[in-house]
């Protein structure tokens, strides 16, 4: 099972047994986010890091041409200042696998595609159906445009892929990339995959997305990945938690021993199923870990925080970010895989939005910001 199918299966499930008792299942999910035991315990988010403001609509949807590489959906957004412009990396998914597509945008409102910058390779075995860049080393204070940074002269991306055809399908693993102009990328091969030597078990079910981030010169790898599927007494599936591989010359490479650094929270938490897609920055002297979590109780996926003076021992916060909207609206079942920047005062925060019931739900990507949109 991939893991769209296991979170809109489960969803669908969740909603049936709602379907049995409406009354009860309105009020268990109308007191998520005040019962004490399914929230976050934690600090409060800096307020300058809130966005609770949302546009409301998609600004970047599958195009639905058939043969294109993202006719079905698109997902997992990374935003960036490019010269004049911004400029938005995603991945498209076009019934077979993931590729890597990019757009540009003058007001981060308004997105034009530029096309797919990586494809599939049907004669490799890592790339034959996936190839997914998530992020390119940029500068990492979080009140900032985002603009990249140059590694050794080149562009420096990270990337996964997974080994099945599908979304989302098998064991990842994680690997860099380079680049002169952005549009054209060289791949290397695999940096972290599941079954390293010293991979545990939380993430040896596989690999997903990587945020590298450079810092005095070390590098810092974050990723989440799953464990392998759990036994139906522990609710069958896999759990996702979040993880940190460090590095000072991108060729070898050292799992955190506090890994994971972003474990599962306690039941009922937000982020009791998942806490995935780390999205991580500098907010004044601390690290600032965008993620989204799953919670098992109402089986919706939110934009959550994670802080703390080293990298490696984040505390979350008590804030959702963003929240799963009402029905009908772009975002009613997931608000989930943040990436943050900030322009002229206001601070934005993108997001893959999902709407509506498997199989006929929407995929694509969506923003919120810290002020009212004009």
């Amino acid at each position: 099972m991939n893991r769209r199918t296991f979170l809109c299966c489960a969803s669908a499930a969740a909603l049936s047994a709602g379907a049995a008792s409406s009354d009860a299942s309105a009020a268990a999910l109308s007191a998520l986010a005040a019962s004490p035991g399914a929230v976050n315990a934690g600090p409060p988010a800096p307020h300058a890091l809130l966005t609770p403001y949302k546009l409301n609509r998609l600004v970047l949807a599958g195009s639905g041409v058939a043969g294109d590489f993202d006719e079905k959906f698109v997902d997992c957004p990374f935003v960036f200042r490019y010269q004049d412009e911004f400029r938005l990396t995603y991945i498209g998914f076009d019934g077979t696998g993931y590729q890597t597509g990019m757009a540009r945008s003058t007001n981060l409102q308004d997105w034009t595609r530029m096309g797919c910058i990586l494809r599939r390779d049907p004669n490799s075995l890592i790339f034959r159906y996936n190839i997914a860049m998530m992020w390119i080393v940029r500068e990492n204070e979080a009140l900032s445009p985002g603009r990249l940074k140059k590694v050794n002269g080149r562009y420096l991306g990270a990337w996964h892929a997974y080994p099945n055809p599908g979304m989302e399908a098998g064991p990842a693993v994680i690997g860099l990339c380079w680049s002169d102009d952005l549009l054209h990328w060289e791949l290397e091969p695999p940096c972290l995959r599941p079954d390293d030597p010293g991979a545990a078990a939380w993430e040896q079910g596989g690999l997903y997305k990587p945020c590298l981030v450079e810092e005095h010169g070390t590098f810092y790898l974050f990723y989440n990945a799953k464990t392998h599927n759990l036994p139906k007494r522990e609710g069958g599936g896999w759990r996702e938690q979040i993880g940190l591989a460090t590095s000072r010359d991108l060729k070898h490479w050292t799992r955190s021993p506090l890994n994971p650094i972003i474990p599962n929270g306690p039941p009922g938490s937000w982020d009791d199923r998942f806490a995935s897609d780390p999205c991580v920055v500098r907010w004044r002297h601390q690290w600032a870990i965008f993620y989204y979590g799953l919670s098992s109780r109402d089986r919706k996926a939110r934009d959550l925080l994670a802080m703390g003076h080293t990298p490696d021992h984040p505390q979350k916060t008590g804030t959702i970010l963003v929240d799963a909207g009402p029905p009908g609206s772009v975002d009613d079942d997931f608000a989930h895989k943040p990436s943050v920047i900030a322009w002229q005062g206001d601070f934005y925060h993108f997001y893959t939005a999902v709407s509506g019931r498997y199989p006929h739900d929407v995929r694509g990507i969506s923003v919120a910001r810290s002020q009212p949109w004009s």
